[in-house]
């Protein structure tokens, strides 16, 4: 080997090597980028990932909370059974649409009932007499309120207790504002107690001047603190004030099959004073208790189950 050319040949050898391991680097970086560069393209590229779903919408419907059926709403009702309870029935009316009735009760039996309409006796809705009362004796309604000759006690002791809030307090009333009364020891009148003109007397009214009660087949009248005059009135169940007259309620009339609405005289009764007949009640139930009340031209008729109401004295029903 020449010595001038060692050197040289041995300085292009390596130059060439480092040039080749260059290419080779440049070559894998190239490489590698490339490869890295895919991978990122790959990432960002949207997937197919099968047919894309609906867009969710919102409704404004509020969702329901349960599945069950909503309760009804409790309505107010007013008490409209008959009454059952046994004793003598009583009914004051006030004009044509309000009125009280009332079913007396035993004593030492089953307590008094009583109940107030104020729509023509569609509807009657059951009042409390307060604590001790188990009869009723009387009873009379007015504008103003109400008062009733009420049983306390053991002994059912006859009190006059009267309302001006429809029943929901009560308050000792004066001596005979609930009118006359028919108690255990007679007839409670003004006057004090007195006997009965008859052995059972179904009804007493007491006006300023005379006195009336309704009697198996007959009405007993007199006047001021004088002698009972019996007027054979057939049928006779009920008796009203009509001023100078009495409106009585009748059944078994030929003319009627129902109740008799009839007239007769307040003043100066005798033994042959007659009824004339106003007009009849044909659908009320004449085999139970009877009970008229009057105020005004409005006739109250209180027959077995049901309450009728007459705007014209009685005539029509």
């Amino acid at each position: 080997m020449s010595p001038r050319r060692g050197p040289s040949s041995l300085g292009r050898a390596i130059s060439r090597r480092t040039l080749v391991w260059v290419g080779i680097v440049v070559v894998a970086l190239v490489v590698i980028d490339v490869v890295l560069v895919g991978l990122a393209v790959a990432r960002t590229a949207p997937a197919t990932n099968g047919t894309a779903g609906p867009i969710p919408t919102f409704s404004s419907t509020p969702i329901p909370t349960g599945t069950g059926t909503a309760a009804p709403q409790p309505t107010a009702t007013s008490g409209t059974a008959a009454m059952v309870t046994p004793g003598r029935h009583l009914l004051s009316a006030t004009n044509g649409l309000e009125a009280w009735r009332a079913s007396s009760g035993t004593c030492g039996g089953d307590e008094a009932v009583l109940q107030h309409t104020v729509d023509g006796g569609k509807s009657w809705t059951s009042v409390g007499l307060g604590d001790g009362v188990s009869t009723v004796l009387a009873l009379r309604a007015s504008s103003t309120g109400v008062a009733v000759v009420a049983g306390t006690g053991d002994d059912c002791a006859p009190t006059v207790r009267t309302s001006t809030d429809d029943g929901a307090t009560w308050k000792d009333g004066t001596e005979r504002a609930a009118g006359a009364a028919i108690g255990t020891d007679g007839l409670l009148l003004k006057s004090g107690t007195v006997d009965a003109p008859c052995p059972d007397p179904i009804e007493v009214f007491e006006g300023t001047y005379t006195t009336a009660v309704t009697c198996d087949g007959e009405v007993q009248w007199r006047s001021g603190t004088g002698a009972w005059v019996a007027a054979p009135i057939d049928g006779v169940r009920s008796l009203a004030d009509a001023g100078n007259t009495y409106t009585l309620a009748r059944t078994g009339i030929a003319s009627c099959d129902g109740v008799q609405i009839a007239s007769m005289p307040a003043a100066k009764v005798t033994a042959t004073t007659e009824a004339t007949a106003v007009g009849c009640a044909a659908d009320a139930d004449a085999s139970g208790a009877v009970t008229v009340a009057r105020s005004g031209q409005h006739v109250w008729l209180w027959a077995g189950d049901s309450v009728q109401v007459s705007g014209d004295g009685g005539v029509t029903w």
